[in-house]
């Protein structure tokens, strides 16, 4: 905030449930999370509150954790329903970047695969897209 302020900025934080963000319609330019959709209960609501928030043209850019391949998928199967108690309500059999490619509201700029990480936090999606007209 003393960053912002030594730079005029006006900064304004609010505390709200992904799933009903309390900006207007088409407020922002981009919207960026990082390993929050692991653990929002409606994946759909909320992608469509960033759709909802995004002016069209704006981007979403995301970075988050998804399911493996292989013997790494599961063990991650295996060991959800106890990492989902021990780690926030993370659900790491999630296939985001399915969601998020197939969504309507969006044009796919660019999404990638890194199998960066440790299991059973691995691999991650990071991708950028943007909202149609």
């Amino acid at each position: 905030m003393e960053k912002a302020d030594e730079l005029g900025l006006e900064i304004e934080l609010r505390s709200a449930g992904a799933e009903s963000l309390p900006y207007e319609d088409d407020s922002f330019d981009v919207v960026i999370t990082s390993m929050v959709f692991c653990t929002i209960p409606d994946i759909e609501a909320t992608l469509s509150e960033v759709a909802r928030v995004l002016r069209p043209g704006g981007e979403f850019r995301f970075f988050e954790h998804v399911l493996d391949d292989g013997w790494r998928a599961r063990i991650q199967s295996r060991i959800a329903p106890l990492w989902k108690r021990a780690a926030g309500e993370c659900y790491l059999t999630r296939q985001i970047a399915s969601v998020f490619t197939a969504d309507r509201s969006f044009d796919v700029v660019k999404v990638d695969r890194m199998n960066l990480g440790v299991a059973p936090i691995r691999p991650f999606v990071r991708g950028r897209l943007r909202k149609r007209a």
